[in-house]
């Protein structure tokens, strides 16, 4: 079968899918421009701004790390990314995925919005303000990510009464996504919660609302998988790991390296500063944070409300801020690497072009 295109707010998005934001720097200006100059939805992750091209748009470094929120989400760096997908993608749709749990959200949706974002995604969170940050830019389109039906109603009640919006699209998300799930460890394992199961439910309450489009994500990879998303009513798909395997992945190729060399074993859930469980592989800093012996926390970017300061992050044994960007610079000693439950089939490099045909007509 052939995908119809999808629509959110007035941007039409060619190939219905979606390539999921993914921080810190493995969405950046080249995977997310590649991905909308095909016709995906290119997402470019606001999370780690500050180390964009060697920390050139951090301020203020401290032990050679963005102080503070200010200088972790660097405007200046957010913008440069921005701009430099732009020159990749002229003016075809390109979003930025904005976690909610974020120090400094509504900043960083503000900024987004003046570097003239079209599509702006928001989990980690229930964003129940999200309208609030883009009044001044109605032409900007605002997609939550919620993990139930429940969520989202709770979402357009509270859009619709304060602010007189809706959300322009919803993503749905499974609990076989990387990194952070919107579910504890024990609901991730419940039947009920699983993906295929979430569909119809939220379809259901997203038609309630005048047929908000549903972007079905977490473990989606390849083409019989989008088309039994479809057929349960979703009308596009979102896709992070597997934009991992191209050459216009912004990430490390120590970091692709990673994921290529995983086993279906490496992959699993793992305690985070940010309160959820999140999704990775194996690695020597899991191994290390499981012996207390993982690297000092010093909270120096204070990037997520939840870990209050760094006290989260001592709890659970590693800096998500610190062990992301060491992932991003090639560090395999300290990097944590996210993965989605499927990141073991990832055997080869290609490009996003050759990635969206897969996606679009079959292996």
């Amino acid at each position: 079968m052939g995908f119809e295109s999808l629509k959110i707010g007035k941007y039409i998005i060619e190939k219905p899918i979606v390539q999921g934001g993914m921080g810190v720097g493995i969405s950046w200006d080249k995977l997310a421009g590649n991905v909308s100059k095909e016709g995906g939805l290119g997402v470019i992750s606001a999370v780690g701004t500050g180390y964009y091209e060697n920390k050139a748009y951090s301020k203020k470094l401290v032990a050679d790390r963005p102080l503070d929120a200010l200088n972790f989400y660097s405007k200046e760096g957010f913008d440069a990314i921005i701009q430099n997908a732009r020159k990749i993608c002229g003016d075809k749709p390109l979003a930025a995925n904005i976690l909610y749990a974020i120090n400094d959200y509504g900043r960083v949706v503000t900024d987004a919005c003046e570097s003239g974002i079209d599509i702006i995604i928001t989990g980690a969170g229930l964003p129940t303000n999200m309208p609030e940050f883009t009044a001044d830019y109605p032409d900007v389109a605002l997609v939550p990510i919620v993990s139930s039906a429940k969520a989202l109603k709770i979402i357009c009640k509270r859009w619709q009464k304060r602010y007189n919006r809706l959300p322009d699209a919803v993503v749905l998300e499974g609990p076989k996504s990387g990194g952070h799930q919107g579910f504890t460890y024990e609901q991730c394992a419940l039947d009920e919660n699983q993906l295929e199961n979430l569909v119809r439910p939220v379809v259901e309450e997203a038609a309630l609302w005048g047929d908000i489009p549903v972007i079905a994500a977490g473990g989606v990879w390849d083409k019989n998988d989008i088309e039994e998303m479809m057929a349960l009513g979703a009308r596009g798909v979102q896709m992070g790991t597997r934009f991992i395997g191209t050459h216009e992945c912004d990430a490390h190729e120590n970091l692709k390296k990673v994921l290529l060399d995983a086993n279906e074993d490496d992959i699993q859930l793992m305690a985070s500063p940010v309160g959820y469980p999140a999704r990775g592989v194996r690695s020597n800093l899991t191994e290390l944070v499981e012996k207390r012996e993982g690297p000092a926390i010093k909270c120096i970017s204070n990037c997520v409300a939840p870990c209050n300061r760094g006290e989260e992050a001592k709890a659970v044994g590693f800096c998500i801020a610190d062990r992301l960007s060491d992932a991003y610079e090639g560090n395999t000693e300290f990097g944590l690497f996210f993965s989605g439950s499927n990141g073991y089939k990832l055997k080869e490099i290609i490009s996003v072009k050759e990635l969206l045909t897969k996606l679009m007509q079959g292996e």
